[in-house]
């Protein structure tokens, strides 16, 4: 016993010591193999407690076992150490020299031209107005007096999402329940000029940016999925000439002082009289052309305010609506609508 006994502190300094100098945590490794692995040298001398006596194994056993967490204890700390001294810069650092900053995002250049927008129509006293975009057909087309067999209802342009059976065999009625309706992703935002007028008394000034679908085949004027911009005013005596002036006077706003509109006859089942939109700048010019269309507009129907229960013949009111990838891609002169889209940094980061 006392053979054994006698091996185990000279053992243990020189472990320790081994354990202290090591230079990285390659060379720590190598060490803990030397000594507490399989076949390292502590290890081999806790194999030979088995050939003590009995009445000599608990004390050697007691001291083997000190020592062996004594070793790891050192192990462990020798390890955290040489993390850290990893972890430093390789090179002396002046901690004193200003830090840098993180790099901060821009955002989407959709995002910017719609923030734009809706800066230059609370400047004459609107108000945004945001609704659900998943919608049922009394909302998105039915309130909008849009007939139920009108293009834009069938299937080949609306993504519905359910079974259209029932629903779509059943009258659509004026006194018809929206419950009963097939729900579907909306066409356009007039959905919530439904909801607004339905929920509030005139008058109304509201816009309403929002993402609305359609079934489109993606190219480079055309998404199935877009973002839309609707106007709606409601008062006593409006006309088309505070349609025009307002019109006119948000798209100098996002497009330049040089621009010029003008209305052409049209026909949308929710307003009348209804008109396009043209608008010619520099930009258009620079096109090769003289007008290019940019939306539509048009006086509020009569129908669509009995259908929200307000009285035609007090109030009168006006609605536009337009796509606000089409604005970004004539103000940034972008060519494919699919790059918003595409999320190709290169491509963001010019915004």
């Amino acid at each position: 016993m006392a053979g054994l006994i006698d091996q185990i502190e000279p053992l243990k300094q020189t472990a320790l010591a081994e354990l202290k100098s090591t230079a990285d945590l390659a060379a720590l490794e190598q060490t803990k193999g030397a000594w507490l692995g399989a076949n390292g040298k502590f290890t081999a001398l806790m194999k030979q407690l088995g050939t003590l006596p009995k009445e000599e194994k608990p004390a050697a056993g007691k001291l083997i076992n000190i020592t062996k967490i004594a070793l790891e204890a050192a192990l462990a700390e020798r390890r955290t150490e040489l993390e850290l001294k990893a972890a430093l810069p390789k090179e002396p650092t002046d901690f004193t020299l200003p830090g840098r900053r993180r790099a901060l995002g821009k955002l989407h250049p959709l995002t910017q031209v719609t923030e734009d927008i809706v800066r230059s129509f609370r400047k004459i006293g609107f108000v945004v107005a945001d609704g659900p975009e998943i919608e049922d057909e009394y909302h998105c087309f039915d309130a909008l007096n849009t007939p139920a067999d009108h293009p834009a209802r069938d299937t080949q342009d609306t993504f519905y999402l359910n079974a259209l059976g029932a629903s779509r065999s059943e009258s659509h009625s004026a006194g018809e329940t929206p419950a009963a309706r097939s729900l579907l992703l909306r066409t356009h935002t007039s959905s919530v000029q439904i909801r607004v007028m339905k929920s509030q008394p005139p008058p109304v000034r509201i816009i309403v940016p929002g993402r609305v679908y359609r079934r489109d085949n993606a190219d480079a004027t055309h998404n199935p999925t877009f973002q839309q911009i609707e106007g709606l005013y409601v008062d006593k005596g409006v006309t088309v000439g505070d349609l025009k002036g307002t019109v006119e006077f948000v798209f100098k706003e996002l497009l330049g002082r040089d621009v010029k509109i003008r209305f052409r006859p049209h026909y949308f089942s929710y307003t009348e009289p209804s008109f396009e939109i043209d608008f010619s700048n520099a930009l258009v010019k620079k096109l090769g052309k003289d007008w290019l269309e940019i939306a539509g507009c048009g006086m509020v129907h009569p129908q669509v305010f009995e259908n929200v229960g307000y009285d035609p013949e007090v109030w009168t009111g006006w609605a536009f609506g337009f796509g606000i990838e089409r604005i970004a891609m004539i103000r940034y002169g972008i060519n494919d609508i699919r790059l918003f889209y595409e999320n190709d940094v290169r491509f963001l980061r010019q915004f």
